[in-house]
């Protein structure tokens, strides 16, 4: 009885790593963008993505093609790991620095925008894949230029409302912030990032205050969702660019950005195409056939001992 205890001892042992190493090599989940006030792209997106209404819409599209809008949820950088500053040069932070959405970046005064006013309010950033983590929203100055590229130094220095794990509220995280006074248009800048990742995701939303006209800025209706997912090339319930795209690796400031070495915390949460989970998976299969060996092993020490 001593011996089969022990077989079953360090059967168990060699199975444990593998029911870890396969739990961590499930892939996360979190895409979205803000939608009051909605964001350039999920704007975009809501106008028609092959036949966009407004020429600020128009010229994204010729920039970049109709894709971008069609995957509207997924303006991220895989690695960002709260170094957001660091890794997105000037000019691109409405893409992040990804090429593929290099048609948010475009310096016009022309882009749909809600309007937007001074005091409390609150926000709603649609989450297609809910994930914890931080939202901080950034203003910009009144100096502010839309005919000009968006620089890091165009936005006030701190956010003006800084959320962790707002509440979920019919698909949207909704949270509460004092908007600065200011008046005619301007830009609401968002990152979240996540918790439990190095991944954040971006946005910028076009505002306009006091009497100046907005631009019929709209949000995606959960029915404009539904239909575009067909055509989207990210999971909208999963995680990771389902093409292998181009979201997840900006060029950062003085040259690209370093990946995150992968550890037993962020292994299949690192965004991009989901391949840390194949390595994941491999050692795994690695670990599965050590089991056995041991488990053999056991069984002849046993059997030689009785």
């Amino acid at each position: 009885m001593h011996a089969r205890r022990k077989v079953a001892a360090l059967a168990a042992a060699g199975a444990a790593p593998l029911v870890l190493s396969l739990a961590q090599a499930q892939p996360a989940a979190a895409h979205g963008s803000m939608t009051d006030p909605v964001s350039r792209v999920a704007a975009c997106f809501q106008e028609g993505p092959e036949a966009p209404k407004s020429a600020a819409c128009k010229a994204l599209v010729r920039a970049g093609g109709t894709q971008p809008l069609y995957d509207w949820n997924e303006v991220n950088i895989a690695n960002a790991a709260g170094r957001s500053k660091e890794i997105i040069p000037d000019g691109k932070l409405c893409s992040a620095g990804n090429a593929k959405y290099k048609g948010l970046d475009l310096p016009r005064s022309d882009w749909p925008a809600s309007k937007l006013s001074a005091g409390k309010h609150t926000f709603r950033y649609r989450a297609t894949a809910p994930h914890r983590g931080s939202f901080e929203l950034y203003l910009t100055k009144a100096s502010y230029d839309p005919a000009k590229p968006l620089k890091w130094s165009d936005l006030q220095a701190r956010p003006f409302a800084k959320v962790t794990d707002p509440k979920l509220v019919n698909g949207s995280y909704e949270f509460s912030g004092t908007v600065p006074a200011r008046s005619g248009r301007h830009l609401v800048y968002s990152i979240w990032q996540r918790s439990d990742s190095p991944e954040a995701f971006y946005t910028c939303s076009d505002v306009v205050f006091g009497r100046g006209k907005a631009k019929g800025a709209a949000a995606p209706s959960e029915k404009d969702i539904r239909d575009g997912a067909e055509k989207s090339t990210v999971e909208h319930h999963g995680h990771g660019d389902l093409g292998g795209g181009e979201g997840n690796a900006p060029e950062a400031k003085g040259g690209a950005a370093k990946p995150v070495a992968a550890t037993s915390e962020n292994l299949a949460e690192t965004g991009g195409d989901g391949s840390s989970a194949y390595y994941a998976v491999g050692g795994a299969a690695a670990l599965a056939l050590g089991s056995g060996t041991l488990f053999v092993a056991a069984r002849r020490r046993a059997a030689t001992n009785r």
